[in-house]
């Protein structure tokens, strides 16, 4: 994962970290946060991630994927000194914008004009919502996406030690740097083989089993690691993992 977007294990940072505690800090954050769900419930994914799911009868003009995946695809996709300057559903924002800018349904020009009708107060006024989108949308968060697939078919066992694959980083990744290479062992395998909704290049997307895995945090952190009878736990898709002989 790229710098900016897992500090765990890292010292000399500018700053104490700050927990702000309010999901939605200004209004106009619950809009990004509603198109992003409206995108999800809208996905042709829906086509494989339930049985059955009637997609061709959608009834939009959005035709193509968007998950979780994809927003965090984007927003490490930023220039790290962007992603700092930025608050969370800024980051959510600008990765949305970008999609649909690079998939052809807006370009950058229109959207610029758009910006300067709005700073005039001179915008045109915003369609109603359609019915038949709206109710897919409500249907979507009814119903959910699974990326179950199967029953587990794991290569490993509870108590096996298991190394942490050093692959290399691509687009996006589920892997924290500061496990790579070190040993742990499993801890719980969950019930099923899971997929995950994109390819991500560095070996997950097809279905395949999660561990929770331990670590020691000597093991990690080496004298940094906290005094104490500590114990990390991780949740990692069996493509990231080794045998260790």
């Amino acid at each position: 994962m790229k710098l900016q977007h897992y500090l765990g294990g890292l010292e000399g940072l500018p700053a104490p970290l700050t927990f702000e505690k309010r999901v939605f800090v200004e209004e106009w954050e619950k809009r990004i946060f509603g198109i992003h769900v409206a995108m999800m419930g809208l996905s042709n994914h829906l086509g494989s991630s339930l049985p059955r799911y009637p997609i061709d009868e959608v009834p939009t003009a959005f035709k193509d994927e968007w998950t979780w995946a994809d927003l965090r695809t984007g927003a490490e996709a930023m220039n790290p000194f962007d992603y700092f300057k930025f608050r969370y559903y800024e980051k959510w924002l600008g990765g949305i914008t970008q999609f649909f800018i690079d998939k052809g349904y807006v370009s950058e020009d229109e959207l610029a004009a758009r910006k300067e009708e709005l700073a005039a107060e001179a915008a045109p006024a915003v369609a109603d919502p359609v019915p038949a989108i709206d109710d897919q949308v409500v249907d979507y968060l009814r119903r959910g996406d699974s990326p179950r697939r199967d029953v587990a078919h794991p290569k490993f066992a509870v108590g096996d030690s298991v190394r942490i694959t050093n692959v290399a980083a691509a687009a996006h990744t589920r892997l924290p740097g500061y496990l790579r290479g070190r040993v742990g062992t499993v801890e719980r395998i969950f019930e099923g083989d899971y997929a995950y909704f994109t390819h991500t290049g560095d070996g997950i997307g097809d279905p395949m089993p999660i561990y929770i895995v331990a670590f020691d945090p000597q093991d990690l952190f080496g004298e940094r690691a906290e005094d104490g009878p500590l114990t990390i736990y991780a949740e990692l898709f069996e493509a990231y993992l080794e045998g260790v002989r």
